[in-house]
């Protein structure tokens, strides 16, 4: 930031305190017009409480917040609103049964009639003039539910343009975006700063922040860690501000050729799950071995770990378990030999959120810690505190609600719940997906010492960094077939994703 340049909105000595939890001290951040600025820091750190202050959500303990130099409260929604201060969340907030144009203006409609207020035609052309300006091509008369995911994002952001926002604060934006969705959303948001609308960009995607932000700000433990300018932001600096070290091995692999000569743990031979398939897929997994899996949106990756676990059904081939041909029809199946499923969707398809830690980790295994029919609530807290301890859970208590855990805490229970029933084969899909770098570590570390103990990993990536850190190999998909296996000595981006778009071995 120049000196003498006058910040839009600035946060000073910023503190708010939850019961037990200290969530922000002392904490100061300041955005100027036109400008786009980075909120980084690990799960935890303050981001989400410290934009829900800026956006009225919640109201700080102390400190003041100043909009164009002059001190302001924020104690509604409404009163950021109405200074142009718009937060878009991470999970998008549209009605999806109502047209475009019914979200853009929800709750504002255009009326005339006098008291009967019927809603005026003119809401399409509004619209219309909003999303023109933001590239979506849709009809204001669509069905928001109708739209791709990176669309709807665009109303939203179309909904804060209708608010004459000169603040927007974005979390986690391009979470459930497709790359193209993603260089969309980029475009847009390069024509919203020259038009002088200044940005707040939450994101753990830090190739994304290298890409955009004009300036960074790192929080760590509720505090500020640091902050970067335009010139010195790249991953290591954000990274070390983040976790207060350096991560060396940032990708925690140690990798022998000990399972070389061992039978496989899986073998996969001729599967498909769908007639549209031309041909099955055959791979196999040895002990300790971690292989990757790549490939491109709806390339099948999802589809195959499903069919493996017995979610989706399989209609041709086979699955060998330690040599043995498994009739895997149910999860019950998978999970009785020994194959257990870590699901994309860990909030949705791997966890009970409204219950505990324990429950959560204790229910694949209650008939391990029941004797006669009964469930040992002192043997089932212990194992839960075990796994726990073991998974690096930051919980105040075994007894916690799950749902108020973060992404990364999260993660950690789905895979302890597992663990605690020793997997040969454990299939991870997208298991650091929307997790801070420092739980990525952790995760990392935790799957080289699963490796290192025998277990065989099947590893679903859509980040090539992370297919590259931790794989001994790559699978890679196109169209529902097995493209390649690249070896550890192949392995880069370009080999990858030459096959994952379909032209075949580099």
């Amino acid at each position: 930031m120049t000196p003498g340049d006058q910040p839009l909105l600035e946060a000073r000595g910023i503190s708010k305190s939850f019961p037990g939890v200290q969530a922000l001290a002392d904490v100061g951040a300041s955005v100027l017009p036109g400008e786009i600025l980075a909120v980084v820091g690990e799960n935890g750190a303050g981001k989400s409480t410290l934009m829900k202050i800026l956006a009225g959500v919640q109201r700080p303990d102390g400190g003041t917040i100043l909009w164009e130099g002059k001190p302001v409260e924020l104690n509604a929604v409404k009163d950021a609103e109405r200074l142009g201060i718009v937060l878009i969340h991470q999970e998008l907030n549209l009605a999806a049964d109502l047209d475009v144009a019914a979200n853009v203006f929800l709750g504002r409609e255009p009326t005339w009639g006098g008291p009967l207020k019927l809603i005026d035609s003119r809401i399409y052309a509004d619209a219309s003039a909003l999303t023109a300006r933001l590239g979506l091509t849709c009809s204001p008369r669509t069905r928001v539910g109708d739209l791709p995911v990176g669309q709807q994002q665009l109303v939203e952001i179309a909904r804060a343009l209708s608010l004459e926002s000169r603040l927007l604060i974005l979390d986690e934006p391009t979470s459930s975006l497709t790359e193209r969705e993603t260089d969309l959303l980029f475009g847009v948001l390069a024509g919203l700063k020259s038009d002088g609308i200044s940005i707040v960009y939450i994101s753990h995607r830090l190739k994304e922040i290298e890409r955009i932000a004009d300036r960074v700000v790192v929080l760590r433990d509720g505090k500020n860690a640091g902050g970067l300018a335009r010139a010195e932001i790249h991953h290591e600096a954000i990274v070390r501000l983040m976790v207060g070290r350096e991560l060396k091995q940032f990708f925690q692999r140690h990798r022998t050729d000990g399972g070389a000569d061992k039978p496989p743990v899986i073998q996969v031979r001729d599967v498909r799950w769908s007639p549209r398939q031309k041909a099955g897929i055959t791979f196999a997994l040895r002990p300790g071995e971690i292989v990757g899996m790549s490939g491109l949106i709806g390339a099948g990756r999802t589809e195959l770990a499903e069919t493996l676990f017995g979610v989706r059904p399989r209609t041709t081939g086979s699955i060998e378990i330690d040599g043995q041909i498994r009739n895997i029809r149910r999860p019950s199946d998978a999970i009785a030999a020994g194959v257990f499923l870590v699901p994309e969707d860990r909030r949705v398809e791997g966890l009970i959120l409204s219950d505990s830690v324990k429950r959560n980790i204790s229910l694949p295994i209650l008939g391990m810690l029941s004797r006669l029919g009964l469930v040992s609530g002192r043997r089932e807290k212990a194992k839960a505190q075990e796994m726990s301890d073991k998974m690096r859970v930051r919980t105040p208590s075994v007894n916690q609600e799950v749902g108020l855990l973060s992404g990364g805490n999260q993660q950690k229970v789905v895979l302890g719940k597992w663990l605690a029933r020793s997997p040969r084969l454990l299939i991870l899909d997208e298991p650091t997906r929307g997790i801070d770098v420092g739980a990525k570590s952790e995760i990392y570390s935790l799957m080289d010492q699963l490796a290192g103990q025998g277990v065989a990993i099947l590893m679903i990536t859509s980040d090539l960094e992370e297919a590259l850190g931790m794989s001994d190999r790559v699978l890679v998909l196109h169209e529902s077939q097995l493209a390649g296996d690249v070896p550890r000595s192949g392995l880069s981006e370009e080999a990858i994703m030459q096959l994952a778009t379909g032209g075949g071995a580099a």
